[in-house]
């Protein structure tokens, strides 16, 4: 499976290498969705890869992506 670029991985899970909380956006994510230090990103960042659960999240807008994701692993947003 290849990345759609949905950007969902740049905001549902926390990144604590980048102080990122549940659910907050990547202050490295372009209004495009793309990542503005891609060549430099964190370890954690270069081991996502979109796999099924990209499918099961599958929603019309990122707001809507991120909930999906934060419901299938019982998370909430702080």
């Amino acid at each position: 499976m290849g990345c759609s670029g949905c950007g969902t991985c740049c905001v549902a899970p926390d990144i604590s290498s980048l102080d990122k909380k549940v659910g907050e956006r990547c202050r490295h994510l372009s209004g495009e969705q793309r990542c503005l230090i891609y060549e430099e990103r964190p370890a954690v960042c270069r081991g996502y890869r979109p796999d099924e659960i990209c499918a099961v999240i599958a929603a019309p807008t990122l707001e809507e992506r991120v909930t999906n994701y934060l419901g299938l692993f019982g998370l909430r947003q702080d």
